[in-house]
């Protein structure tokens, strides 16, 4: 029988080149964990890596077993912790090298990620799509059939914007363009259930995002103009668990910046 998710610490076959292997760190904000990508071409004994977890010695020790040691390159989506804490492990297991668009996960490497460009390795072509927004160093990877989008969108819920670097300005280009880059193609996430279309997902995204933003509007013509993001939080986010209102929080200041800006 064919593995669903989640498939805690057994890789799981998506797409002819994609196969994910779960994580065990559940959490209100990495849902059932983090997923990591094990990618390769039909045939290939190599593979590339992205998004090698957290901090956990059997997920790092799990995803060598799973690809036989041989990782052609590990790529990273975005620099928080349940997706870097691994990178130091599974390098000293695979000796893999390392590349993201932060250069302070570079390993093995002195490049960092750049917009447009295409990685060639284990026999596929990756696009690297600079998608800030949920943070600045926020990537997407492009294959032919698929497109892995990180934590700029999730297979289920919506995303936090970071207060310290994302911008919802950023955000709302990245997902348009990840609507055009989405067309026919598998949405592969970092937390949460892979999608057979990310298009429509995308949509929804967008869609949220707008009415989201209604409802800050509403709420400051309530509270008015310069009320602080924690009052419109208990206004906007009354139907959301409150153990969720501190990243709540962090999405809310990001939509203010950006009202207090645009309007």
């Amino acid at each position: 029988m064919a593995l669903t998710h989640p498939a805690y610490g057994r890789l799981r076959q998506v797409t002819e080149t994609a196969a994910v292997l779960l994580a065990d760190n559940p959490g209100q904000m990495t849902l059932e964990g983090t997923n990591t990508w094990v990618l390769r071409a039909p045939g290939r004994s190599d593979c590339v890596v992205v998004d090698p977890g957290p901090v956990d010695d059997r997920h790092s020790q799990a995803i060598a077993d799973a690809v036989g040691g041989e990782i052609a390159l590990t790529l990273v989506t975005h620099r928080h912790f349940d997706h870097t804490g691994g990178i130091d492990r599974l390098a000293e297991l695979t000796g893999t090298v390392v590349r993201a668009k932060d250069p302070a996960f570079l390993r093995g490497s002195d490049a960092p990620l750049v917009d447009s460009e295409v990685v060639e390795a284990a026999g596929l072509r990756i696009t690297v799509m600079d998608t800030p927004g949920h943070t600045a160093d926020s990537v997407c990877f492009a294959l032919e059939d698929a497109v892995l989008t990180g934590d700029t969108i999730l297979g289920s819920g919506t995303t936090v914007l970071d207060a310290s670097d994302g911008t919802l300005v950023d955000y709302m280009s990245s997902l348009n363009r990840l609507v055009e880059a989405g067309q026919g193609k598998a949405l592969l996430p970092a937390h949460g259930p892979d999608h057979a279309n990310l298009e429509p997902v995308a949509r929804y995204y967008i869609a949220h995002r707008h009415e989201r933003l209604d409802q800050v509007r509403a709420a400051l013509h309530v509270l008015g103009p310069d009320a602080d993001s924690m009052d419109v939080v208990r206004r906007v986010y009354v139907d959301v668990d409150k153990r969720l209102w501190p990243a709540a929080h962090s999405s809310v200041q990001a939509q203010l910046d950006y009202l207090r800006v645009h309007g």
